[in-house]
């Protein structure tokens, strides 16, 4: 059956999508059926594999609105072991469709729809990997009730641990009500600039925060691993000697390793 790990910080900018496409890359190469699950209403998860809005008729709104089964979304890419429910700008409008259902039905649980919908389709897939939107909305709060764990991507920059206190509020406030089974798998630092002090103090604040909960695999900052996407690549097939490509390759090894299997 798929663990289930959401890539959760509501800032933006700390390569919470990049390392959602490049981490299930990197877990199906190892080997791993993967579904990558693009809960962002930008798309961006989607197009950074190729996708565009022309290439599908259901995506991950229509999934969790019940206009169709997850099974009919899903996209089998070109990368190995990799397959993606693509999003659109559709699915910012998913919390007006919730508030509408709880007016018209009040048993609907507007924070359970995801969950319904993956536990159809786990026992196909090793890793199911979340790529959620900036914010702490209702796609997210979906996304914390049907995870397993949590990574939370911090980057090593000025202020990396603004509004971490208040991610890990609303994981305690889905364990205690929704997910009692919920856990964080790691912080992964992100963005490292190897020239500047300011990256190498991040570590050593983060490390202190966090501790054994911090991943050892710490992702660069590269200028191949930004032009990726735009090639609708993983940074593995785009540059396969890139420092990025070892970077993740590692990272999902960690993941693998942690969950032992």
């Amino acid at each position: 059956m798929a663990k289930v790990i959401s890539l959760v910080n509501q800032k933006g900018g700390v390569g919470k999508t990049t390392t959602s496409i490049n981490l299930a890359a990197a877990l199906g190469k190892e080997g791993k059926k993967t579904l990558l699950l693009d809960l962002d209403p930008q798309g961006n998860a989607s197009s950074g594999l190729g996708l565009n809005a022309n290439d599908f008729k259901k995506d991950i709104y229509d999934v969790i609105t019940g206009n169709c089964e997850i099974g009919s979304a899903i996209i089998k890419t070109k990368f190995k072991n990799l397959s993606v429910v693509p999003a659109t700008i559709n699915l910012a409008g998913v919390d007006v469709e919730f508030v509408k259902k709880m007016l018209e039905d009040n048993t609907f649980r507007q924070n359970e729809q995801l969950r319904n919908a993956l536990e159809t389709i786990k026992n196909n897939f090793d890793y199911i990997i979340i790529d959620c939107q900036p914010s702490l909305g209702i796609s997210t709060m979906n996304a914390l009730v049907a995870s397993d764990s949590v990574i939370i991507p911090v980057q090593c920059e000025y202020f990396a641990l603004e509004g971490i206190t208040q991610l890990l509020n609303s994981i305690i406030l889905v364990q205690t009500n929704m997910n009692p089974e919920l856990r964080i798998e790691g912080v992964l630092l992100t963005m490292l600039d190897g020239r500047t002090n300011i990256g190498l103090e991040i570590i050593e604040e983060v490390r202190k925060c966090f501790k054994s909960k911090v991943f050892n695999t710490i992702i660069p900052r590269l200028v191949r691993l930004v032009e990726a996407p735009s090639h609708g690549k993983p940074i593995s097939d785009y540059d396969p000697t890139s420092r990025a490509t070892l970077a993740y390759q590692n990272l999902a090894k960690e993941v693998i390793s942690r969950n032992g299997n």
